[in-house]
């Protein structure tokens, strides 16, 4: 029998993988086995990932808790778990569907019904990362009609600024003594300008 390997994913460095480490014990993993990656599920460009693909050999067993901790893409999943287990001869089990077990009914009705089911759960995987998506970008545009900022805050101009950059059009006050009584870049200038003279307008 081969090596037991466990491979966990959370989305970003703030989010706890205990879940998924608890759900890997028992398993007979060696904790240097279990590979770990925090970042997005976008595709399988993870360091992690990468070395766990290095090391996976045929006959080893690979384990998840889910088939969305393998990725969010519904193509990417379904290309990776050919490589695994068709290129590389690899076993994966996930542990939240176990009919998703490669190493069980390897007959073909089994391996219909597990290609079946993965289908169905990696096309589930995109659509809720996709749903995910649209609810931010609503939720983002909806902030700004509000009049929400993001990004850094503006950079503060004095009480006269108008008034400076009459001077400046009328040519009686530099450009340089405008950016050093401002303290600001030219490009902060020119936007701080340009924003100005649009609410004028």
């Amino acid at each position: 029998m081969g090596i037991c390997y466990g491979y966990v994913r959370v989305s970003s460095a703030e989010q706890n993988e205990d879940r998924q480490m608890l759900a890997m014990d028992g398993l007979r993993i060696l904790p240097r086995n279990v590979f770990v990656d925090k970042q997005s599920g976008k595709d399988f460009d993870r360091p992690a990932y990468k070395k766990l693909i290095e090391r996976l050999q045929s006959g080893d067993l690979l384990y998840v808790k889910s088939i969305d901790r393998l990725g969010r893409n519904y193509a990417d999943i379904q290309s990776q778990w050919r490589i695994l287990t068709k290129e590389k001869g690899v076993d994966i089990a996930v542990i939240d569907m176990p009919l998703l077990d490669t190493r069980l009914n390897k007959d073909l009705m089994g391996t219909f019904i597990a290609d079946l089911v993965l289908q169905i759960l990696s096309f589930v995987a995109q659509n809720e990362r996709d749903t995910i998506r649209k609810r931010q970008a609503e939720g983002i545009a909806a902030a700004k009609a509000r009049g929400v900022r993001f990004g850094r805050p503006l950079k503060p101009v004095p009480a006269d600024f108008a008034e400076l950059l009459k001077q400046w059009d009328d040519k009686k006050i530099s450009k340089e003594k405008i950016l050093k009584k401002c303290n600001m870049s030219i490009s902060t200038l020119y936007r701080r300008k340009a924003e100005i003279r649009g609410k004028v307008q």
